[in-house]
């Protein structure tokens, strides 16, 4: 829809620029999701994630994730955006929007949003730790839906 937005980048996100994506008068709850790089997984000391991404089908599936939250729920506009390359502890490497009249919308489409994304966008994070080894990690987190 004309109303979402979609980017991959390389720079840090800005969670306030991302939520004023999908400002609008109607709206009465705006949902966010942050995914953050954390310190540690599984007694392992991270000490960054790189991601990759192929964007041209990552940005088709994201666009097609929209696409279903708009048949899903009645919200008013959808703002994913995702980091790629390298991303310190503690910065945002995804940051999702949702806005809607009502917070019950917003809300079921912020976790439909991550969980899908994590199960279908070919992007791709490998985990480098402080001992100098890595992982590329599957989104084996993820709830397929």
């Amino acid at each position: 829809m004309e109303s979402d937005f979609i980017k991959i980048t390389e720079n840090a996100i800005s969670i306030a620029e991302t939520s004023s994506l999908v400002g609008s008068p109607s709206a009465g709850a705006t949902s966010i999701f942050v995914g953050t790089t954390r310190d540690t997984f599984n007694g392992k000391r991270v000490v960054r994630l790189e991601y990759e991404a192929y964007e041209p089908m990552a940005k088709k599936e994201l666009a097609k994730i929209c696409q279903d939250i708009h048949k899903k729920w009645n919200v008013l506009k959808i703002a994913i955006v995702h980091r790629i390359g390298l991303v310190p502890i503690s910065e945002a490497s995804v940051v999702i929007a949702i806005s809607s009249v009502h917070r019950k919308e917003s809300l079921e489409a912020v976790q439909y949003c991550i969980d899908t994304l994590k199960a279908t966008v070919p992007i791709w994070k490998k985990e480098v730790y402080d001992d100098g080894q890595s992982t590329w990690k599957e989104n084996s987190d993820c709830c397929k839906t």
